[in-house]
């Protein structure tokens, strides 16, 4: 199922006005892995590199309380749709245990989650100008499961 089927499917459900934004992607370098974990309830956060949003002529919004996401997978189906519930940016250094946790991702311990995110960001970053290190802003982003596709293999 494509973003845009799995979002008018929720929005006729939920009674939700179908032009409400909402933004359709996969994440990081492991889209099924992590997908997977999202639609088992294991991941509830994710990371981001909060200068990566401000690029010039890449600019993004940020991901604000109350946003929707469509979650895609490796062959860019539609898996499930969150909810953005908490953002907050930290230094990459002060990323919290609890943080790491509800990521969800290896054995889910903060040491696992600077090892995994520093290779991820050290290569996001290289295509800038901005030197990632230890005190790079980190957007650490929660957020809850609010539909899942149906027909998802």
């Amino acid at each position: 199922m494509r973003a845009e089927e799995l979002w008018k499917e929720y929005c006729e459900k939920e009674n939700i006005y179908i032009n409400t934004p909402y933004e359709a992607w996969g994440f990081g370098d492991a889209h099924d892995q992590l997908a997977d974990l999202v639609l088992t309830g294991i991941k509830t956060a994710t990371a981001s590199g909060y200068d990566l949003y401000f690029i010039e002529g890449e600019e993004e919004p940020l991901p604000q309380p109350g946003d929707y996401s469509v979650i895609l997978n490796s062959k860019d189906e539609a898996v499930c749709i969150i909810q953005t519930t908490k953002t907050t940016v930290v230094p990459f250094d002060k990323v919290s245990a609890e943080h790491a946790y509800k990521e969800g991702e290896g054995d889910r311990s903060l040491a696992y989650w600077r090892m995994s995110h520093e290779e991820f960001f050290a290569e996001e970053y290289k295509e800038t100008q901005i030197e990632f290190n230890g005190q790079t802003r980190i957007l650490c982003e929660e957020f809850k499961v609010v539909y899942k596709a149906i027909d998802v293999n």
